[in-house]
């Protein structure tokens, strides 16, 4: 649906015959919109998270968060308090180098990226084959990369919804395979990022079956601008180093508390975020505040003392980093019970401008509702075409489960992700306020919904 369509439904939904929401439910979502741009609660709690420092899932970094969110949900009044285990396997970063050796010795700054191969323990030295994105390297059909050191210089776009990322994070997750697949010994990407900053960006490698796996790395942003410079002006030759271990069976957790239902109370209307983080820095943008904001915001909702329809159930998602372990695990546990709506706030700290949806025709105007509970904090109508963070959006599209999410101002946000400079200081305390508000808004007033907002019309595995 076109935006503008979904604007037309907000007036249409002051004048429609039926009411989807009634004016105590809408009155009181305007209630919980105040108490949410005055609650301090998710800045204390993202503090206080990342005090923990980084969170791999099965650490015992991990284990300190999870008894983190067992114990400030209990403190906070959550009821059905609990940690849920799932079983995975994780993978560890050990030392790790690059440097230019040719045509001049310069060191380089990287990040191994997660699930990467270690090199033989001398590192691996070879000349580079030079790909100007991921799409080059696909097309290639020679022998270029055949015993090279395979380089991606793909550039990620500054935009605010952060609609690139999808296509340049394919450099990232498949560019090993697609290396190897052509004889490559190794990879090594620009990183997926918009910054100009010296820090290098980690994340998941999905390695193909059918391709033998090579180790992946990344380099900062001016690093591989010199290696593009070099390039251009005649053969380079690299040599990467990398120690890491890989399927280490750990256990981890996904942590819940619910503010419980009424009459619907069976039915779930799910928010959260995920507590996990890589281990180069402390997670802030990725994903305490995500964490911090939806605790905060279905706080605001007990606090009002008054019970919702749905269960609201706040979810803190373990090892969505490498491998979505804990949203394919909570999805096998709850699969038979029906979810109104799924939603993880997980693109960082920044405002929300607009509310987007996925949900049955038939629900929409209740969206539009939403939509103009939410025009206040400045929130625009979107369409309904929405994704959500990748725990709630693998559960959307597993079990056909509906989505209604504020979407943020992530202009910034991949100049920080899955880095070392990922801390509490990139977070404005001001801008987590209207996230609370947004969100307290939306899971209320789809809790409180006589209309069903999915399942949606099919499913993919």
């Amino acid at each position: 649906m076109k935006p503008f369509l979904l604007a037309m439904l907000i007036a249409l939904a002051a004048t429609h015959s039926r009411a989807e929401l009634t004016a105590s439910d809408l009155a009181h979502a305007d209630k919980l919109r105040a108490a949410g741009l005055a609650s301090p609660l998710a800045y204390e709690l993202v503090t206080s998270l990342t005090d923990i420092g980084p969170r791999m899932a099965g650490t015992a970094a991990d284990e300190r968060a999870v008894a983190w969110g067992v114990e400030r949900l209990k403190r906070l009044g959550f009821s059905n308090v609990r940690a849920e285990p799932f079983t995975m396997t994780a993978w560890r970063r050990g030392p790790g180098s690059a440097q230019v050796t040719a045509p001049n010795p310069q060191p380089l700054a990287m990040a191994a990226l997660g699930n990467s191969v270690s090199t033989p323990a001398e590192g691996i030295e070879a000349e580079i084959a030079y790909y100007p994105d991921f799409e080059a390297l696909k097309a290639d059909t020679g022998d270029r990369a055949r015993g090279r050191i395979v380089f991606i210089d793909q550039k990620t776009q500054r935009q605010r919804f952060g609609a690139t990322y999808g296509n340049a994070v394919r450099a990232r997750t498949q560019g090993a395979s697609e290396a190897a697949k052509r004889g490559a010994l190794a990879v090594v990407i620009r990183s997926i990022s918009t910054d100009h900053d010296r820090f290098p960006h980690t994340g998941s490698v999905n390695y193909d079956k059918a391709a033998p796996k090579i180790p992946a790395v990344a380099v900062s942003i001016p690093d591989a601008d010199l290696v593009a410079r070099l390039a251009a002006a005649g053969p380079v030759r690299l040599r990467v180093a990398v120690a890491t271990e890989t399927d280490v069976p750990v256990t981890s957790h996904n942590v819940i508390g619910e503010v419980p239902g009424s009459d619907l109370a069976q039915e779930i209307v799910l928010i959260g975020g995920h507590l996990d983080s890589w281990d180069l820095g402390t997670g802030a943008i990725d994903d305490g505040a995500g964490v911090a904001i939806t605790v905060a915001a279905a706080k605001v909702i007990l606090d009002a003392g008054i019970k919702p329809r749905r269960t609201i159930r706040v979810v803190m998602f373990g090892n969505e980093e490498n491998g979505l372990d804990g949203s394919r695990s909570y999805g096998a546990r709850y699969k038979d019970v029906a979810h109104q709506l799924v939603g993880e706030s997980d693109f960082g700290a920044g405002r929300p401008w607009r509310v987007s949806s996925r949900v049955l025709p038939g629900a929409l105007p209740v969206v539009a509702q939403i939509a103009k509970a939410l025009a206040p904090l400045d929130i625009a109508a979107g369409d309904n075409a929405a994704d959500t963070g990748p725990d709630a959006n693998y559960l959307k599209t597993r079990y056909r489960w509906p989505v209604v999410h504020p979407d943020q101002d992530g202009h910034d946000y991949f100049d920080y992700h899955h880095t070392a400079n990922d801390t509490l200081d990139k977070i404005d305390p001001a801008t987590l306020r209207p996230n609370i508000a947004a969100w307290a808004v939306i899971a209320w007033l789809a809790a409180q919904s006589d209309v069903a907002f999915g399942p949606l019309a099919e499913a993919t595995k």
